[in-house]
């Protein structure tokens, strides 16, 4: 690992969830996001130690553990360390059983649980700009993969994207995407064409996207939902239920698939579908006890 210069005062960490930096003149910083555990943001202090770096804030972009299952570390490790996300998120992060109730529809499996026991959010983003320590952030809506992700611009047009936005080797690895909502991920993957910004980072990718590169990327990621939910309704020419439309789609696109990873995939069929049903193209109906989704 090692600190990574993008424009300005604004740098990041290439690491399994990249980390955002932001430095001020004495030598406080911003994290965005803080990896997945007390390992990785060990491995990501020593970085900011080696560059006479101090903690003293941190933006997550979302909730998802390998976002902010760092973030205790920091607030036990430096006094005053301050934690900044958005309304939805913070619910999710102080309260971490939300997820894997989620993904189970009730009281989980202990395997869908994670080691992460939440954490304190101090401050709530609002949306447009945000003063931390006398230096302006824009704060952006980016929702679809989780309830109320955001995206930060920092003065020096850099722009954080989190996982609003997919690179191509986690499309490559994970076709099949984790989204929280299909409608609101669209929404977002079009306004990211829109931001007014010269360089983005996305969480889970190996190098820093100019606005062309995004562009770019935006059109795979759209691609890749609609091609999904064009199989989707043309496997839904004949009944399916839910499970056997999710077996369609492993088989057909030979997706990876362990305990957990079925639960995500599950929880994505789910957003898939209410997309469908909300747009009126797939109407569903209950016989002999099971739930059927049908193309109109």
């Amino acid at each position: 690992m090692e600190l990574t210069k993008i424009n300005g005062n604004t740098y990041y960490i290439n690491a399994p969830t990249n980390i955002g930096i932001y430095t001020f003149n004495n030598k406080n910083c911003i994290l965005i996001d803080t990896g997945i555990n007390n390992t990785a943001a060990r491995k990501i202090d020593t970085v900011l130690t080696e560059n006479k770096l101090h903690t003293k804030y941190i933006i997550n972009t979302h909730s998802h553990v390998d976002h902010c299952g760092g973030n205790n570390y920091f607030k036990e490790n430096y006094t005053g360390c301050l934690v900044y996300t958005s309304a939805k998120e913070k619910l999710c992060m102080e309260n971490p059983e939300i997820r894997p109730n989620m993904l189970y529809t009730s009281y989980p499996v202990k395997e869908l649980e994670d080691e992460f026991k939440g954490t304190s959010v101090d401050f709530v983003l609002d949306y447009g700009t945000n003063k931390i320590n006398d230096d302006k952030f824009e704060i952006i809506s980016l929702k679809g993969h989780s309830p109320e992700g955001v995206g930060i611009i920092t003065s020096d047009r850099v722009c954080f994207l989190g996982d609003s936005i997919f690179s191509n080797s986690i499309l490559d690895k994970y076709s099949f995407p984790y989204l929280f909502n299909i409608e609101e991920t669209l929404n977002t993957l079009d306004k990211i064409k829109d931001i007014d910004a010269d360089f983005f980072m996305v969480s889970h990718a190996n190098s820093i996207f100019t606005r062309d590169e995004i562009t770019a990327l935006v059109n795979r990621n759209v691609g890749n939902i609609r091609s999904y939910l064009d199989e989707m309704l043309e496997l839904l020419n004949e009944p399916h239920s839910k499970e056997e439309l999710l077996e369609n789609i492993i088989i057909l696109n030979n997706l990876f698939i362990n305990f957990r990873q079925y639960h995500l995939n599950f929880s994505s069929m789910s957003a898939f579908l209410a997309y469908l049903c909300n747009k009126g193209e797939v109407k569903y109906s209950v016989e002999n006890g099971r739930v059927y989704y049908y193309k109109v």
